[in-house]
C-alpha cells in the first residue's frame, strides 16, 4: 500500500477523532514529513481533513469518498482484501484476472466509475462516476457445476439483506438476480464461473455488483429512465453510504455462500419474489413466451406454465414482469431494455 492509503486507513479508523501524525507515522512506519504529503495528497482528491498542531489530522464525517480504507473501516473481517480503482473498464475482467491467479476467497474489487461495464448476454452496464457502487467479489466455494444457480440466489438474497442493513427501503428481487425497490430496479448482479475440465467442479465465481446509490433518475439513458431508480435519486444519500454498502454487501455474500449447501436462504428469496404469480415473457435463446411463474423449486429454478398448459422448469433465461395479457403482444408491459442487466451467465 502506498503512503496515502496507509494514512488514509488511519484517519479512517479515528473518522471525526483527532489522530495525531506521531502516532501515525509510529504505527504505519513513515516519517512525519510523509504524513504531511499524504495528508496533503488526500485532500487534493477531495477528502476533508482539520489539521491542528495540538491534536493532529481529523477526517471529516461528511465524507462519501469510496476508498478500500473507507470500506475496511466498516468491516468486521480485516482479511478481505480490497482493491479499489478510480476508473476500470469492468470490475468483473479484473476480478476474473485475479482468479486465474489464484486470488483468495473473498477478495474485493471495487470502483468508483466502470467505462465497459458488463451487463448479462452482452449488455453494456451504465456505471456513471460517483453515483453507483461497482464492485465484483471472487468466491471458491467447494460445489459442483450444477449448483451454480444456487450462487445466484444466495447473493440475491444477500445484497437484499446489506441493502437494507444500511437503507431504510425494502428490496425485493426479480428472478433470477435483479434487486428492485419501489417497484423500479436498482441493482444488477452478474455471476460468472470458472470450472476445472477434469473435477467437473467450480474453481471459483466472480460475482458482479452494480448499485445505483444515487444516480438522478434524469441521468439515466433515455431508453432505461422508466424502469430504473437509485437508493438516493435526489442525492440525499449520509455521508460514507457507499463504503457502509460495499462492507455490508460484502459480508453478507460470503455469509450466504456458507449457506450454499443447506440452501438455508431459500424461503428469504421466495419471500422477496417478484415474480411469484405473476405473468411474464419469457427469453430462452431464440424463444420468447408469455407464462405465469408459479413456484421457485429447491434448487432456485423457477417453475411456469405457459398459456398452452405446459409446465417448464427454468434454470436459466430472461423474465420479464408484464401486466395481464390483452392479446396484444407489443402493448402488454415494459420490457427490461439494456439496464445493465447483471444475471447468471449459464
Amino acid at each position: 500500500m502506498t503512503s496515502k492509503e496507509l494514512v488514509l486507513g488511519q484517519l479512517e479508523k479515528h473518522r471525526g477523532s483527532f489522530c495525531s501524525g506521531e502516532a501515525m507515522a509510529v504505527s504505519i512506519g513513515i516519517s512525519r514529513a510523509a504524513i504531511w504529503k499524504a495528508v496533503k495528497d488526500l485532500r487534493s482528491d477531495g477528502y476533508a481533513i482539520t489539521a491542528s498542531p495540538k491534536l493532529g489530522y481529523r477526517l471529516s464525517v461528511d465524507n462519501d469518498i469510496l476508498s478500500a480504507s473507507g470500506i475496511a473501516a466498516f468491516l468486521s473481517d480485516a482479511t478481505i482484501p480490497i482493491l479499489y480503482f478510480d476508473t476500470v473498464d469492468s470490475t468483473n475482467r479484473i476480478a476474473k484476472e485475479l482468479a486465474l491467479r489464484h486470488a483468495e476467497h473473498g477478495t474485493l474489487v471495487v470502483a468508483r466509475e466502470q467505462t465497459a461495464g458488463k451487463g448479462r448476454n452482452g449488455r453494456s452496464f451504465f456505471s456513471p462516476a460517483s453515483t453507483g457502487l461497482y464492485m465484483s467479489m471472487i468466491l471458491r466455494p467447494d460445489v459442483i457445476s450444477s449448483v451454480a444457480i444456487r450462487i445466484t440466489t444466495a447473493v440475491a438474497v444477500a445484497v437484499c439483506r446489506a441493502i437494507e442493513s444500511v437503507v431504510p427501503v425494502e428490496a425485493r428481487i426479480k428472478w433470477v438476480n435483479d434487486i428492485f425497490v419501489n417497484g423500479k430496479k436498482v441493482c444488477g448482479i452478474l455471476t460468472e464461473g470458472i470450472t476445472g475440465f477434469e473435477s467437473g467442479r467450480i474453481e471459483s465465481i466472480v460475482v458482479g455488483i452494480g448499485l445505483n446509490v444515487s444516480t438522478p433518475v434524469h441521468s439515466f439513458p433515455t431508453e432505461i429512465r422508466s424502469i430504473a431508480t437509485s437508493l438516493y435519486p435526489d442525492g440525499s444519500l449520509q455521508p460514507n453510504m457507499r463504503n457502509q454498502l460495499a462492507a455490508s454487501i460484502a459480508t453478507q455474500v460470503l455469509s450466504a455462500v456458507s449457506e450454499i449447501e443447506q440452501m438455508s436462504f431459500l424461503s428469504e428469496y421466495r419471500k422477496r419474489s417478484l415474480v411469484l404469480g405473476r405473468r411474464l415473457a419469457v427469453s430462452q435463446g431464440a424463444s420468447t413466451y408469455l407464462a405465469t411463474a408459479k413456484e421457485i423449486d429447491n434448487d432456485g429454478s423457477l417453475i411456469v406454465v405457459t398459456d398452452d398448459n405446459v409446465r417448464k422448469i427454468l434454470n436459466s433465461g430472461e423474465v420479464s414482469l408484464r401486466p395481464a395479457y390483452d392479446g396484444n403482444w407489443n402493448s402488454t408491459g415494459v420490457e427490461d431494455v439494456n439496464l445493465g442487466e447483471r444475471g447468471a451467465k449459464n
